[in-house]
């Protein structure tokens, strides 16, 4: 597993506090962005949730909630102005290291069918796509679009 891709960077927790500027974020990248609602309750129920920091400057996140011998990556998001840099790389493998520090030899994931961009950052990284939830995301105007499952094994270096 890499360095951060950007000198000086850093991943440290994510708290309450953080939430205004992950929003800014959050808005800023999708369409049908996550409610301050889904952050909060996930940092409730204690999901690992971590910052990737420039300084004080937000570069990106995730969110991720354990389960038996497995760990599910709930978002992943690396700020609009930020992205095509090996940011999101550099989360997943923050990521990694958890599952394996916690002993988790699974990951998984739903992505967007059409989002291709995120879906060929996860195949590039080892993911294979296993499977597909219909309807699973809201798409506008009372539509839904389907999820791609992917899934990622996990093996210490």
């Amino acid at each position: 597993m890499s360095a951060l891709p950007q000198p000086g960077a850093q991943l440290r927790a994510m708290h309450y506090a953080d939430l205004d500027a992950v929003m800014t974020i959050e808005r800023a990248a999708y369409s049908f962005p996550w409610t301050r609602g889904n952050f909060v309750d996930s940092l409730a129920s204690g999901y690992l949730a971590e910052l990737l920091l420039h300084g004080s400057e937000l570069l990106g996140y995730y969110v991720a909630m354990a389960g038996v011998e497995e760990m599910h990556l709930l978002n992943l998001t690396v700020a609009p102005a930020h992205q095509r840099r090996g940011h999101a790389r550099a989360l997943l493998e923050a990521l990694e290291r958890r599952c394996l520090q916690q002993g988790l030899p699974r990951l998984w994931l739903e992505v967007r069918a059409s989002n291709e961009r995120a879906r060929a950052i996860y195949l590039r990284y080892g993911f294979t796509e296993v499977g597909q939830r219909r309807g699973y995301y809201p798409a506008g105007k009372g539509q839904r679009e389907d999820a791609v499952v992917m899934s990622l094994p996990l093996r210490e270096a």
